[in-house]
């Protein structure tokens, strides 16, 4: 009798967990800081999740195949995998103004609607700002990832003058996750039948296989390829779109994830202790 309570007692118990976890995934499972309560994320923080990654996207045209919003939604993706690999990290939410060129008169892609600029001292200090409140929230290791190429060097800048200040908690400016998507991925890209001139640097082949692998909802396959052939007056600049796959897009989400994951690790083992 005693048996048969208890184990109708546990599969209440059992039942009701499953309902929590149905009615509310996100703080069972999500990596995101913004899915967290603030008692949540300092238990976490507690239990040792002190890394954080601060994603960098950007707000700018990609050609007439690829929506606007590119860079952020592909950084959130890859965040969110590096995250769970690391196992101990939760990703903040994406950075998506950043510089873009002069707005007025236009430059670089604000000669295209829909691009978003800000200037590089206000970039540097927000990226400053976000570090500064994670520094607060109680973690350790802050990881800048940058998914355009435009303000790299900001992100070092930042990261170099903080931790020209602080001891204990560090910023690592994680430039791999850019220069992974470079000429690493275009060398798996040649092993993989694509060539030079589709690879392209922006909204190329390599730009909008990656997309696709990470949200196709956000290309448009119809307007991958002309007549005329996609070019730089179309905001598609080296490359050919035409033969863009997700096949093709996820050799550089693997790489990418792996490489930097990797990376991370490294820089958190060789901090002292």
């Amino acid at each position: 009798m005693v048996v048969g309570i208890e184990r109708r007692t546990l599969r209440r118990i059992l039942a009701g967990i499953a309902l929590l976890l149905f009615l509310n995934p996100a703080c069972a499972s999500s990596v995101f800081l913004e899915d967290q309560t603030w008692t949540e994320l300092r238990d976490l923080i507690a239990a040792g999740t002190t890394t954080i990654i601060i994603p960098i996207g950007g707000t700018e045209q990609s050609g007439p195949a690829m929506a606007l919003g590119k860079h952020n939604v592909r950084v959130k993706f890859l965040a969110e995998k590096i995250a769970g690999k690391l196992g101990n990290a939760l990703v903040a939410p994406v950075i998506s103004y950043v510089p873009e060129g002069n707005i007025d008169p236009p430059t670089s892609h604000m000669r295209f609607p829909g691009t978003i600029s800000i200037g590089d001292k206000t970039f540097e200090q927000l990226l400053e700002s976000a570090a500064r409140s994670m520094r607060q929230a109680g973690f350790r290791t802050i990881v800048l990832i940058g998914d355009h190429g435009g303000y790299q060097a900001n992100e070092r800048h930042v990261a170099d003058r903080i931790n020209a200040e602080w001891k204990k908690v560090r910023v690592f400016a994680d430039l791999d996750y850019y220069e992974l998507a470079q000429g690493p991925f275009t060398n798996k890209l040649l092993a993989a039948g694509a060539t030079s001139a589709e690879i392209g640097t922006h909204a190329g082949l390599a730009d909008t296989s990656l997309m696709m692998a990470v949200d196709p909802s956000m290309v448009r396959k119809d307007r991958l390829a002309g007549p005329p052939k996609l070019g730089a007056g179309d905001g598609v600049y080296g490359g050919d779109p035409a033969r863009s796959s997700v096949e093709f897009g996820q050799l550089g989400v693997d790489l990418i994830v792996n490489g930097t994951t990797d990376a991370i690790r490294a820089f958190i083992a060789s901090q002292p202790k």
